[in-house]
């Protein structure tokens, strides 16, 4: 039977710079534990909410700053989720450059993905975490992939692409992000085709599910269900 000490869902970390594949990786880690209680966080959903603001002064904002999250939320909605208690995650609109009024329903799972490029740079986040991964990417894929992204996916130009990351991403990166790297428990060179380190970090968050019990408990849950 499970003690109280023992009902805390894993915390992993998945971090890395703009486009370095941390998506990726976490999603694979995801798709490996298909079956089990799992979900998958992101930082970007913690933008500050910028509705007071105008769309000028929201398009000056440093996103790769640490200031433009909402840290507090974020940690305050991760603790309800350790604790095995549903939150309401904000949605963040890239198109109007702040949070929208909807919010998305979250139930508390057994094991927690957070994903974000500086979800290391803050202590406090830091200490809730059990494993912490940094993907590690080269420059020139990652400022190719940023592009892809941007273009396709968020309705931005080559051209405020290419200042953007001149001007903010490509800095905040060196200063903030590639920095915490020395808080990793463990580095992925490559990203989502290191399969070698997928694996590895798939197996060894089954061995905790396993011993915690959390696994057995997810299937008997199941099987009532059914």
């Amino acid at each position: 039977m499970m003690t109280e000490q023992t009902k805390r869902p894993i915390v992993i970390g998945v971090t890395g710079g703009s486009g370095s594949g941390k998506t990726t990786v976490s999603r694979a880690i995801y798709n490996q534990l298909a079956g089990h209680s799992i979900l998958i966080m992101q930082q970007d959903s913690y933008y500050n909410d910028q509705a007071e603001m105008t769309m000028a002064e929201r398009k000056a904002v440093n996103y790769d700053h640490p200031l433009a999250y909402d840290n507090d939320l974020l940690i305050k909605q991760l603790d309800r989720l350790i604790h095995y208690q549903a939150i309401d995650k904000p949605v963040y609109d890239y198109k109007e450059s702040t949070r929208s009024a909807e919010t998305v329903r979250q139930e508390p799972r057994d094991v927690i993905i957070l994903e974000g490029i500086l979800i290391l740079d803050d202590p406090r986040l830091r200490d809730l975490m059990d494993i912490k991964v940094y993907v590690d990417t080269d420059d020139d894929i990652r400022i190719i992939r940023r592009i892809q992204r941007d273009i396709n996916e968020r309705g931005r130009t080559l051209d405020t692409v290419i200042k953007q990351y001149l001007a903010t991403v490509k800095p905040m990166y060196h200063e903030f992000v590639e920095p915490t790297k020395r808080y990793a428990d463990i580095i992925v060179p490559e990203g989502g085709e290191n399969t070698v380190a997928i694996d590895l970090l798939s197996t060894k968050i089954r061995d905790i599910l396993a011993r915690d019990g959390k696994d057995n408990l997810f299937k008997q849950a199941n099987h009532k269900e059914a």
